[in-house]
């Protein structure tokens, strides 16, 4: 397992929700967000702009990447597959996700870049795949973790008996969102503890007190 002690420079790509930083953060690590979005929460710690000029901001020991998944996964077939109208965004997706993901791999010694189940595997390789029900989430929803310098997430609060108690549409929730103006933003954010689990895992548990503690983690 890798630990990032001492303090080390993180920076979490395309993530406006802020969710994984303040988890770096909470263990002590001077971790920033980058999005052209604003931060959800008007934290000082977000770099609103194109991730390729925060990649030159500082000489980042670790990089997380949540690049934009609406052309890429699967629920998009029906708009972005081959002979679909908007076939032509998905491969401007796939090329612009694994020429960040390339560049990346050159800028720091660990990263990782997460997605949804999708049509990555083919320019980025075979990925790692995690669940919200292996970290304490009721929820289902199958997601990719490309790793480079990082061992695989090992699941830390798995719920997956007690999620299948639950109907159908509890734990695919996601799935089942009703269409709304913030459902896209509500199905991109990163689930806490999956946030908790990349901050233990990959950035050391010691500075403080505990995680939990500190982001008020049940």
């Amino acid at each position: 397992m890798f630990d990032l002690s001492p303090p080390k420079k993180v920076l979490i790509g395309c993530e406006y929700s802020g969710v994984v930083r303040d988890a770096f953060r909470a263990l002590g690590h001077d971790a920033f967000s980058c999005d052209l979005l604003p931060s959800d929460t008007q934290s000082p710690y977000h770099i609103q702009g194109c991730i390729y000029d925060a990649l030159e901001l500082a000489e980042w020991d670790f990089i997380g990447l949540h690049p934009p998944c609406t052309s890429l996964c699967v629920s998009g077939n029906s708009t972005y597959g081959k002979g679909m109208p908007k076939h032509a965004q998905r491969l401007d997706s796939i090329e612009w996700t694994r020429d960040l993901w390339e560049y990346v791999k050159t800028k720091t010694p660990m990263a990782y870049l997460e997605n949804p189940i999708g049509v990555l595997g083919g320019a980025l390789g075979k990925p790692s795949y995690i669940q919200p029900f292996e970290h304490g989430h009721l929820e289902t929803k199958k997601t990719c973790l490309w790793l480079h310098g990082l061992e695989a997430l090992e699941p830390t609060n798995n719920v997956f008996e007690a999620m299948m108690q639950l109907p159908r549409k509890e734990r695919m929730r996601m799935h089942y969102l009703p269409p709304s103006k913030d459902r896209w933003k509500i199905r991109s954010t990163t689930y806490k503890g999956i946030a908790l689990a990349m901050a233990k895992q990959w950035g050391g548990a010691n500075y403080f007190h505990t995680i939990n503690d500190l982001v008020g983690c049940e």
